[in-house]
């Protein structure tokens, strides 16, 4: 299914939360959402997401610590079943230029690349 290309900076607001782009979910609670990635980079490729809008990991904006806590305990679990299943896991984020989206998130992964960047 062929979608709009993103012109924003805010791909999870703009596109995921608002349900304009459907994603298989992995886990949800209140807060934060997990999913598979739409384009992945590794065989195993999940994103973890706050629902609310967080710019990154170190201007978490005005969603707080409390919030990063939370995040932080669903990509811990999930990296738990990654690592338990596959054997290893790399969980990463990016900041600056190298984070595309301007919203916080993670990404929960294990294999060898799929693509080159």
């Amino acid at each position: 299914m062929a979608h709009e290309p993103y012109v924003g900076n805010d791909i999870y607001c703009d596109w995921i939360l608002s349900g304009k782009l459907p994603v298989d979910v992995v886990a949800e609670t209140e807060e934060v959402l997990s999913f598979h990635h739409s384009r992945p980079f590794w065989p195993v490729h999940l994103v973890v997401i706050p629902k609310a809008h967080t710019p990154s990991l170190v201007d978490l904006g005005d969603s707080g610590e409390i919030l990063l806590a939370k995040i932080i305990k669903v990509v811990r679990q999930l990296a738990a079943e990654i690592t338990e299943q596959y054997g290893a896991c790399r969980v990463l984020t990016n900041l600056g230029e190298y984070q595309d989206s301007k919203h916080l998130h993670f990404h929960v992964c294990s294999g060898d690349p799929l693509r080159e960047e």
